[in-house]
């Protein structure tokens, strides 16, 4: 059994230790809080969950790094509620649930100095609520597909490498995002983007796909690699999503475990592209020691609500408007919605029925 050690915070040489905000100390949060503090960055974390706070406060944050070879790390932040938070803050890491994301506007603007900036360390199209709050000029877009979970009060846990890509929404490279790309290193390498909404639209519509493992008990690469109906109805299921982006003017970008030009071959009939798509979510998921979606753990562990209205229904609402049916994401959606109120269960049946919706 590996232990988890304290590890002493980094005195920084060459480069300033920045005051950094992170609002949202769960997985994502609470791993990229973490990382910068051991960096030795000045971090503070808002939370609203207060043993979570409270269990940081008293004993640290611990990050927990099991399968990797490495020893689990605890190191010492300040952390608060939102209701305690004092002061003008200039920059503001987003980490929230999309569903919360409102609320965490409305906490945080007003202790943002004039020229501060929130960086969108979320999955969705929240960069559109924070710049209409904000302005543009102040938002920065990000997307972050590292793997992490919230395992209990003061503890995360690491679940893999994956893609830090961030962007100004006007495609610009400033030398603002240039200072921030060189901030999050620690939490993995990280990329700059002349394409933000293009990245972020691209995680968004993957996502559904995604949303779908998570109808059954089982890994994601159980899943994808189940049958080639499923395969089916999954490249399909993206591909429904693709279609409002592309009405949005958006152009797709590939990252990680995704590739939209797969996903366009495989909606006309290559096979090839099909298995090709596929592969790379099952590799993606089979080196990761994090195997789950954080949808399966809201639903199976946590036993919340999920992200499925502020991102799944987003898209459809944003399909309305352009006049597309979106039929299989609308009955993916009111698939999920019955997990989280317990009237549909986990099953491979689950799987079957999106089959043959598609």
């Amino acid at each position: 059994m590996i232990r988890a050690v304290e590890v002493h915070v980094r005195q920084r040489s060459g480069r300033r230790a920045i005051h950094v905000t992170i609002c949202g100390a769960g997985a994502i949060g609470g791993f990229t809080g973490a990382s910068l503090a051991r960096a030795g960055h000045h971090v503070l974390l808002v939370d609203a969950a207060d043993a979570h706070v409270a269990a940081i406060n008293q004993h640290g944050l611990t990050i927990e790094a099991p399968g990797t070879g490495t020893p689990d790390w605890t190191v010492r932040v300040r952390a608060v509620t939102p209701h305690a938070l004092t002061g003008q803050h200039a920059l503001v890491l987003l980490s929230v649930k999309s569903q919360h994301t409102a609320p965490a506007l409305a906490a945080i603007v007003p202790h943002l100095t004039p020229t501060g900036t929130i960086v969108a360390l979320q999955n969705g199209l929240n960069e559109e609520l924070v710049s209409a709050r904000i302005g543009a000029d102040r938002t920065v877009g990000c997307l972050v597909n590292f793997g992490a979970d919230w395992q209990a009060p003061g503890r995360i846990q690491w679940g893999g490498p994956g893609a830090i890509v961030l962007g100004e929404l006007d495609g610009r490279t400033t030398p603002r995002v240039k200072e921030l790309a060189r901030l999050l290193e620690p939490a993995g390498e990280t990329k700059i983007t002349d394409n933000i909404w293009g990245v972020k639209w691209s995680k968004h519509v993957y996502g559904a796909l995604l949303f779908a493992t998570a109808l059954v008990d089982a890994t994601v690469y159980d899943v994808v690699e189940r049958a080639a109906p499923i395969q089916r109805m999954l490249i399909a299921l993206v591909v429904e999503n693709m279609a409002v982006a592309e009405a949005s003017g958006v152009r797709l970008e590939a990252f990680d475990e995704y590739d939209p030009a797969l996903y366009e071959k495989a909606r006309a009939g290559d096979e090839a592209a099909r298995a090709a798509a596929i592969e790379l979510v099952s590799h993606h998921y089979r080196t990761r020691a994090k195997t789950r979606t954080g949808v399966w753990r809201d639903l199976a562990v946590r036993k919340r609500k999920t992200e499925v209205g502020a991102m799944l229904g987003a898209t459809v609402a944003k399909a309305n408007g352009y006049g597309l049916a979106m039929p299989l994401t609308t009955r993916l959606i009111a698939m999920i919605e019955e997990l989280e109120s317990g009237r549909r269960q986990m099953a491979w049946a689950n799987l079957d029925e999106l089959v043959g919706a598609a």
